[in-house]
């Protein structure tokens, strides 16, 4: 694809990484449908985008933990009319903690989030861009995606899931001229780490955190290429996806385990 698309849907887009698709989608002239559970904040960032860029802007308030969340908006649009040729599929949150010690329905919530939304979405919005032979479908993982994260559980599976979905993808729509990309960041500056409850060891002084606008540029420049995944950020974020191939599977789960080990003498979860 050599231009950006007429038009965008982003989930998750009133802030951090979303908020960052919306920005710099906007000064490509690119029309946006934004979903998020946050009606006051997806108003006022519409009427933002709208004065400053002079585009279409339509929001979707949706909370996607949801069972049926991804059916309620693909009704909207097609309420709305608008066709999408690019899917940006941002929304997820993660949890951290001993596993067993964290909120059961947390834990199924992200599962819904990271997962079912981002499948049923994607499910709805590729055929068409396939039948069109144009389009585009962006899946953040992390780099999480590439190794087992121990007090971050469910969290990197999920991510496993979105890296190994999307590349799949990436192989059976290409044909068609139609891009899958894995975006895959490391620690990126963005509310992320606080709503996942991170200790201050692990989510403050982080040599490796990335702005969300340097994630957002490295994304859509990948769109230029035939990657199916790209990994954001410097050597130290290509150092940690490529541990995998040169590690035992155990010995690398105790090393990042032993990185995740909550501050305390016994292991246990602090929260």
């Amino acid at each position: 694809m050599t231009h950006f698309p007429a038009y965008a849907l982003i989930t998750g887009a009133s802030s951090g990484i979303g908020l960052e698709f919306a920005h710099q989608l906007a000064a490509q002239k690119t029309h946006l449908i934004l979903v998020a559970r946050s009606s006051d904040r997806l108003y006022q960032l519409s009427q933002e985008l709208q004065t400053q860029y002079d585009i279409q802007v339509s929001i979707i308030v949706q909370d996607l933990t949801l069972s049926g969340a991804g059916t309620e908006v693909y009704k909207a649009v097609q309420t709305l009319g608008w066709p999408v040729h690019l899917l940006i599929n941002n929304a997820g949150f993660g949890d951290y903690g001993l596993f067993m010690e964290r909120d059961r329905l947390k834990q199924l919530a992200m599962i819904q989030l990271n997962i079912t939304a981002l499948v049923d979405l994607t499910h709805y919005f590729l055929p068409p861009m396939v039948q069109r032979q144009w389009g585009s479908v962006i899946n953040v993982a992390s780099i999480a995606a590439f190794q087992p994260i121990p007090f971050f559980s469910v969290y990197a599976a999920t991510k496993a899931f979105v890296l190994s979905f999307s590349e799949s993808l990436w192989a059976e729509v290409r044909p068609y001229g139609v891009k899958v990309i894995a975006l895959c960041p490391g620690p990126t500056a963005s509310n992320f780490m606080e709503i996942a409850q991170f200790p201050d060891h692990l989510s403050k002084n982080n040599p490796s955190l990335e702005s969300a606008e340097q994630v957002v540029r490295t994304a859509l420049a990948a769109l230029q290429s035939d990657s199916a995944n790209v990994v954001t950020g410097g050597w130290i974020n290509q150092f940690i996806v490529n541990l995998s191939r040169f590690l035992p599977r155990e010995l690398l789960v105790s090393i990042v385990g032993k990185q995740f080990q909550p501050p305390s003498s016994n292991g246990s979860s602090s929260h």
